[in-house]
């Protein structure tokens, strides 16, 4: 049987008279709870790794309505592939991967979807920050403006290291790449953001500062 949402929003699991308890110390325990179908490690896994799948997924599409389905989306689709983790420890850049995936799908599924762009601006959808100010919010605004003209792995290579602040290894992994591969990818993100952020006043001190950033490295 699959996995569902509704296994996996499941209540936490109590210690007195509400069902069984699991208690793990590390991620490849966890792994190996799944494998042997003890009813609370999806839970658990949910909100182990939950914080961290959000981020990938809000660092690379933006403060997007369709979030909370997309953490969902990854977890279904961890749970269904967990035959392919061979590394119980390794879960964490397992599940990031798995968000990579699901946000680059999600990013060429809406970019078949051109009339979008032939809307009027005031009827797109605003990409707000949590208790940003108003300078903020128009940064992140123009930010997520410029990442979507990159193609969908620059884009994610890009806010994975430079929004998010992954160290190189960390976004190889979950992109699925050498880190050679990676590094010529960024190289080239870098560049066309650089471009076509100048075109973005909100973006100015950010592409200073991420200029002399990526200069020192």
């Amino acid at each position: 049987m699959q996995p569902s949402r509704v296994q996996i929003l499941a209540p936490k699991p109590r210690a007195a008279g509400g069902g069984p308890v699991l208690a793990l110390g590390d991620d490849a325990d966890l792994v190996a709870a799944l494998r042997a179908g003890h009813p609370a490690a999806p839970t658990v896994l949910f909100d182990r790794h939950a914080p961290r799948v959000q981020r990938v997924l809000v660092r690379t599409l933006g403060f997007d309505p369709e979030i909370p389905d997309l953490v969902q989306e990854v977890f279904v689709r961890a749970l269904q592939r967990l035959d392919g983790l061979r590394d119980g420890a390794s879960l964490s850049g397992w599940l990031s991967g798995i968000a990579v995936f699901t946000a680059r799908e999600t990013i060429r599924r809406r970019a078949r979807w051109r009339w979008l762009r032939f809307l009027p601006r005031e009827e797109l959808p605003e990409v707000e920050a949590p208790q940003a100010g108003p300078e903020t919010s128009e940064a992140l605004r123009s930010l997520y403006a410029v990442l979507e003209e990159l193609s969908a792995d620059e884009r994610i290579a890009f806010a994975l290291r430079y929004v998010e602040q992954m160290e190189l290894t960390e976004v190889a992994e979950a992109c699925g790449v050498s880190l050679a591969t990676l590094k010529r990818r960024l190289a080239r993100a870098e560049s066309r953001f650089v471009a076509i952020a100048r075109r973005h006043p909100a973006l100015e001190d950010w592409i200073e500062e991420g200029g002399a950033r990526w200069r020192a490295r």
